[in-house]
């Protein structure tokens, strides 16, 4: 019996093992053909003048590259990017901190109704939330326009424009830090904060001392996520149809060059 059941824990091994060999080897394959060989494609091919439909392949060297640098259009795109990226994720995490705070507090009720309509935003589709936000912004009927008592072209003008799509982006967005962050408050040990009000530490000294120190790593997961996310932004700018400002000023533009 000993024998069997060695022989029998034995291939189950040898199975997990080859299983296990399976799935990375699978996963490497993917991300081979999918990431690595595209970005090798496209490098090789920002050196040529290039039509895969025609097969055309005339080779220019470096003046691609020449030209995008010594493009206005291509920094100025850069700049506001970088700014979109780093506006986008500060409130993200912002509000995120104060509204995961406030549904962490033991005096508020119905939490599970709060959390669901801070979260419902970031499951809507961006295209549906764009073209929404797209009326919304509207000069002519738009509710913004109404609310302010102003006349402001949002979404066509260059001074606006920008702030328009941090607008739609914050509020579809902010909703996702505010689970992560709420399921990392409930993961924090109550011994600190125990230990912090026998001593007589208010609840804005624990949240400073205490909650934002043992949350550093989820909230850099949050900014390291939000600026990867934002740096690939499209679908606001195009469906929200700001890229047609006169000034060509948003990121989504790169693709006139």
């Amino acid at each position: 019996m000993s024998n069997r059941n060695k022989a029998k824990s034995s291939l189950r091994s040898r199975s997990e093992v080859a299983l296990r060999n399976i799935v990375v080897i699978s996963m490497i394959v993917f991300f081979v053909v999918f990431f690595v060989i595209p970005i090798i494609v496209a490098f090789v091919g920002s050196f040529y003048q290039w039509n895969p439909l025609k097969v055309q392949f005339n080779f220019l060297g470096l003046e691609n590259w020449k030209k995008i640098f010594s493009s206005d259009l291509f920094w100025r795109s850069m700049k506001n990017t970088v700014l979109f990226a780093l506006v986008a994720s500060f409130f993200r995490v912002v509000l995120g901190l104060v509204l995961s705070r406030a549904l962490y507090s033991k005096l508020l009720k119905h939490k599970s109704l709060y959390r669901t309509f801070y979260y419902l935003p970031t499951i809507t589709p961006m295209v549906a939330v764009a073209f929404v936000w797209k009326f919304i912004f509207d000069p002519r009927i738009g509710l913004l326009d109404r609310i302010l008592n102003s006349n402001i072209n949002w979404l066509f003008d260059g001074r606006y424009a920008l702030i328009a799509i941090l607008m739609l982006t914050i509020w579809k967005d902010f909703g996702y830090a505010v689970v992560i962050l709420l399921g990392g408050m409930y993961s924090l040990p109550k011994e600190c904060y125990e230990a912090a009000e026998t001593d007589g530490a208010s609840s804005w000294q624990s949240f400073i001392s205490l909650t934002m120190p043992l949350l550093r790593p989820t909230i850099l997961f949050i900014v390291i996520t939000s600026l990867i996310s934002y740096f690939q932004t499209y679908i606001p700018v195009m469906g929200a149809d700001a890229r047609r400002t006169g000034d060509k000023n948003l990121s989504g533009n790169i693709s006139d060059l």
